[in-house]
């Protein structure tokens, strides 16, 4: 067990894949005391918002994986792939549906309004915009290549 766990913590590319996400939500979170003056601690564990802690999470582990078995490798490929994929989800698929569950509460709002039923807010924020997300692989990018 000791053995494992020395492992866990001495694999590089891990480290800066974890790394990589708590600073991304460090930065969500400062960033909504600043800009919007929200002392919201949801925001260090929730998705959506600047920058992505998805993307930042997947392009650490993808630039590990380049690092430790070349741009060649099958490895490599792989995770470039699933980076690919989760960044594109997370810039267009979740982001639509952010954007519907925001209609969905508007549309419930008004039809209920003085109604005296209140209806479950849907919640809204789950995608990124292209710029959150490239924030995120730049952030991610980054600590991989510290770490």
């Amino acid at each position: 067990m000791d053995r494992a766990i020395y492992e866990l913590v001495n694999n590089s590319t891990l480290v800066a894949a974890i790394s990589s996400w708590i600073l991304a939500q460090l930065i969500k979170f400062g960033l909504g005391i600043l800009l919007e003056g929200d002392f919201d601690l949801t925001r260090l564990t929730s998705s959506g918002g600047m920058p992505s802690g998805h993307a930042a999470l997947v392009s650490a582990v993808a630039a590990g994986i380049a690092r430790e078995h070349g741009f060649s490798s099958s490895e490599f490929a792989m995770s470039l792939v699933l980076a690919l994929i989760v960044m594109y989800d997370a810039a267009g698929v979740r982001q639509a549906v952010g954007i519907q569950a925001q209609m969905m509460n508007d549309i419930l709002h008004d039809s209920y309004h003085g109604s005296g039923f209140t209806p479950v807010k849907i919640k809204e924020i789950l995608g990124h915009t292209p710029v959150e997300v490239i924030a995120g692989a730049v952030l991610g990018l980054a600590v991989s290549i510290l770490v």
